[in-house]
C-alpha cells in the first residue's frame, strides 16, 4: 500500500490566504507522515522552478499538478513527471484565464488547453466544497479516476457504494514556515509501482483505504500517527490525563464535528432551562409548524389585498352619487346626458380555473412514471383533443377579455373628458360583485383562523421512550406573539383586536415594523410538549435525557460525533438502554468518540477501539501519552512503542480497581442470593 497526498499548496494565490512557503517544513511533513508520493497542486498555476527544487529535496515521488477553478467547483489535474515544460505552458493558459476571484474555465476550455484528458489523473472535489457540478461531472466522467471527499465518513460510504466513484481524502495543506502541526488526511492505494497509469488503474478499481494495515476500520487522526476507529471509540484514563484534550484536538482537526461537551445538557436554573428547552424543541420542529400553517399563508396572500373599510366608503360614495344624480335629473346638460357619462365598466378577471384545468390535462398527457395506469383508463389521443379544445377556449376568453380591457380604457377616457365639461354629478364606479366577494372572504378568513385557534394536538411522535406532542391554540397575550416574532416590536395594540381575526390582521398591517410574509405566525400558537414513558410532562432530568438523545440523533448530519463524559449528567440505566443503543447504531455510519470513566458506557457498550490517556513522569517532567488498541487486546500500545496492560488500566479507570470491582461484585451476588 502506498501512502499519498495529492492536494498540496506551495504558492499563495488569489484563492488562498497569504502564507510563506518553507521547503524545510515540506521535507519535515513528508518524512513524518512517511508519504510515498505527493502532488503539487496550486490554484490555477504551476511553478516549474519551484517544482524542480521540491522534487530534488524530497525523498518521495513528486507529481506536477494544478487545482483548477472549473465552473463553480475545483478539480485536481495531475500529470506524469515528464515533459514539464509543456505542462507549464498549458498551465500558463489556465493562469491567463483565471486572474481574479470568481474567474473559472469551462470543460471545453479545459480540453482545448490540455488536449486528451486521458493523459492526466483527474480528481474533482466531489463531497467537498466547492464541489464540481453534476453537469460538469457528466461531461468529463469518463476521464475521472476518483473524487475528493473531506471526511472518513464520506470515504467509507463511497467505498461501500458500487455506484459511486472511488473516494480519496487529502490534506489540502498550505506548506508554510509557521506550521506547528501537520495534517493527518491521506489515502493509501494498492498500486504496486508509483506511476500515473498504475495509480489511475488502482483508483478505478477502488483499491483505496484509510490505513496501511487496518483497511477502513482505523484511520490516522493526529499528526503523531495516533489512529482511531471509523466506528465507536472509547477514551478513558485518570483525571487530567488528556481525555478532554483528545476530543478537542479531533474537533479542531476536522470540520463538521458534533461535539457534546461535559455538562452542556445538564439542567441549570429550572425556569430558564425549561424556556430554553422548549425553544430548542420548537426550533428543531419548526419545519412541521410551517407546514401546518402553510395553508394559512395562501389565505393571507389573498386576504391581504382586501380592505373592507375602503370597500364600505366606495359603496357609500356610489349610493350618495346615485341619489344626488337622481335629484339632478331635470338639471342635466348635453354632456351629462351622454350614455357613456355614467357607463359601468366591464368586469375583467383572469380565468384561473381554466388555466389550471389545462395544466392538469397536460400533466396527464406528459406523465411518464404512471403512464401505464393512465393509459388503462384514459385514451391519450382523447386527452390531447381535450387539451387543444380547452386551449382554444382559453384563447377565445383571453381575446374577449382583451376587448373588455380596451373598451374599459375607452369608457374611462370618455367619462373623464365629459366630467371636465359638466357640473353634473357622476356616479362613482364600484364593483359591487367584487365588494360582496371580498366581504365573504373576510368572513371565511375569520372562520379559518378561529379553527386554527381551537386547542388540539396536531402531531405526535414517539422517540426513544419519549413522546413529542405538538398542539395548536390561541395566543394568550401580546407577549407570546412578540416571542414568536423574535422582534422588538409591541403587539399590545394589535392584540386588542385578536378576537376578530380580520380586524387583527388590519391592525398588523398598520404596524410598519412588521413584515407581511411573517403574519401567518401571529394567528395561532404552535407549541410542543415532551412526555415521558408514563405520559407525564418531563421533569428537569428527563429534559436533559431527551436533549442528549436528540443531539445524538442530530449527529447524523455531521461527520464526527464527540461526547465528553455523559455519565456526569445521566444515570446508568438510561445510558445503558437508550444512549448505548443509539451510539452503537450511529457508529455504523460515522466515527464516534466517547470520553468516559464509567463502566456502563466504557465496557457495556462493546466499543470497536479504546484509547487510554496517561500522565506519566519521566526524567522529572510530565509526559502525556495515549495507549490504544482493541478492547480484547491484552496490551495497549502508544505511538512511541510503549505498552501497558489493558486489563489493569481498564479496571482502574472504569471499575475503581480490580479489588473494588470484586468486592462490589461479591456484594451484589450476596444480595441476589438472599432474594
Amino acid at each position: 500500500m502506498k501512502k499519498i497526498d495529492f492536494h498540496i499548496h506551495t504558492v499563495p494565490t488569489i484563492s488562498d490566504s497569504h502564507f510563506i512557503f518553507s521547503l524545510e517544513k515540506f521535507s519535515e511533513y513528508v518524512d513524518s507522515a512517511e508519504l510515498d508520493a505527493i502532488a503539487i497542486t496550486n490554484h490555477d498555476m504551476f511553478d516549474l522552478e519551484q517544482f524542480n527544487e521540491i522534487a530534488a529535496r524530497l525523498g518521495c515521488v513528486v507529481f506536477p499538478g494544478i487545482e483548477i477553478n472549473l465552473g463553480k467547483g475545483h478539480i485536481l489535474l495531475i500529470s506524469e513527471n515528464s515533459n514539464l515544460e509543456d505542462f507549464q505552458l498549458k498551465t500558463l493558459a489556465v493562469s491567463e484565464k483565471i486572474n481574479a476571484i470568481g474567474d473559472s474555465i469551462n470543460v471545453d476550455e479545459l480540453i482545448d488547453i490540455f488536449g486528451d484528458l486521458n493523459n492526466y489523473l483527474l480528481i474533482p472535489h466531489y463531497e467537498k466544497k466547492p464541489a464540481v457540478s453534476k453537469d460538469t461531472l457528466i461531461k468529463i466522467g469518463r476521464f475521472i479516476s476518483a473524487g475528493e471527499v473531506d471526511s472518513p465518513k464520506k470515504f467509507i460510504r463511497m467505498t461501500k457504494d458500487e455506484t459511486e466513484i472511488t473516494p480519496v481524502i487529502f490534506s489540502d495543506v498550505r506548506i508554510s514556515e509557521n506550521m506547528n502541526k501537520f495534517p493527518s488526511r491521506h489515502t493509501y492505494i494498492d498500486c504496486g509501482d508509483i506511476s500515473l497509469n498504475s495509480l489511475k488503474f488502482s483508483l478505478r478499481e477502488k483499491k483505496v483505504a484509510l490505513s496501511r494495515s487496518d483497511g477502513n476500520s482505523l484511520f490516522q487522526v493526529f499528526d503523531d500517527g495516533q489512529k482511531i476507529s471509523t466506528g465507536l471509540n472509547i477514551v478513558f484514563g485518570e483525571r487530567s490525563s488528556g481525555k478532554t484534550e483528545t476530543l478537542a484536538q479531533i474537533s479542531n482537526e476536522f470540520e463538521n464535528v458534533k461535539y457534546i461537551s461535559q455538562f452542556s445538557l445538564v439542567q441549570r436554573d429550572d425556569a430558564n432551562y425549561e424556556k430554553e428547552f422548549n425553544a430548542d424543541v420548537a426550533r428543531k420542529k419548526s419545519t412541521f409548524a410551517d407546514k401546518h400553517l402553510n395553508p394559512l399563508k395562501t389565505v393571507l396572500d389573498d386576504i391581504l389585498s382586501v380592505d373592507i373599510e375602503v370597500n364600505r366608503r366606495m359603496v357609500e360614495d356610489y349610493l350618495e352619487t346615485l341619489l344626488k344624480l337622481a335629484e339632478e335629473t331635470k338639471k342635466r346638460d348635453a354632456f351629462s346626458n351622454v350614455a357613456l357619462f355614467n357607463e359601468t365598466q366591464f368586469e375583467v378577471s383572469l380565468d384561473k380555473g381554466l388555466s389550471e384545468l389545462i395544466g392538469s390535462v397536460r400533466q396527464l398527457i406528459e406523465n411518464i412514471e404512471y403512464r401505464e395506469i393512465v393509459n388503462k383508463h384514459v385514451d391519450v389521443d382523447a386527452l390531447k383533443a381535450l387539451a387543444c379544445e380547452l386551449i382554444e377556449l382559453l384563447w377565445s376568453k383571453t381575446y374577449e377579455r382583451n376587448k373588455k380591457i380596451l373598451a374599459n380604457d375607452v369608457v374611462r377616457d370618455v367619462k373623464g373628458k365629459l366630467q371636465l365639461r359638466t357640473s353634473a354629478t357622476q356616479i362613482k364606479d364600484v364593483d359591487l360583485y367584487k365588494v360582496m366577494i371580498e366581504h365573504k372572504k373576510a368572513i371565511r378568513f375569520n372562520k379559518i383562523v378561529k379553527l386554527l385557534q381551537v386547542e388540539k394536538i396536531i402531531f405526535e411522535e414517539n422517540f426513544q421512550g419519549f413522546k413529542v406532542t405538538c398542539k395548536q391554540r390561541a395566543f394568550t397575550g401580546a407577549g407570546e406573539i412578540k416571542n414568536v416574532s423574535g422582534l422588538k416590536v409591541a403587539f399590545s395594540d394589535a392584540y386588542r383586536e385578536y378576537a376578530s381575526p380580520y380586524k387583527y390582521l388590519d391592525a398588523l398591517k398598520k404596524n410598519e415594523a412588521l413584515t407581511p410574509s411573517e403574519f401567518y405566525k401571529y394567528f395561532s400558537c404552535i407549541e410542543y410538549e415532551i412526555l415521558n414513558k408514563d405520559g407525564f410532562k418531563v421533569s428537569g432530568g428527563e429534559r436533559s435525557e431527551f436533549r442528549l438523545l436528540q443531539e445524538i440523533k442530530d449527529a447524523q448530519n455531521y461527520d464526527f460525533l464527540l461526547i465528553d463524559e455523559p455519565e456526569s449528567s445521566f444515570d446508568n440505566l438510561f445510558l445503558k438502554s437508550e444512549v448505548n443503543q443509539m451510539l452503537k447504531e450511529i457508529s455504523k455510519t460515522m466515527p464516534v468518540v466517547v470520553v468516559t470513566h464509567n463502566s456502563t458506557v466504557g465496557a457495556s457498550i462493546n466499543a470497536d477501539y479504546i484509547i487510554y490517556t496517561a500522565k506519566e513522569i519521566e526524567g522529572g517532567r510530565i509526559v502525556y501519552r495515549r495507549y490504544s488498541g482493541h478492547p480484547a487486546d491484552n496490551e495497549l500500545f502508544s505511538i512511541d512503542g510503549k505498552k501497558i496492560n489493558n486489563f489493569q488500566v481498564t479496571m482502574n479507570s472504569l471499575e475503581a480497581g480490580e479489588d473494588a470491582y470484586l468486592k462490589r461484585s461479591g456484594g451484589y451476588e450476596s444480595i441476589k442470593n438472599r432474594t
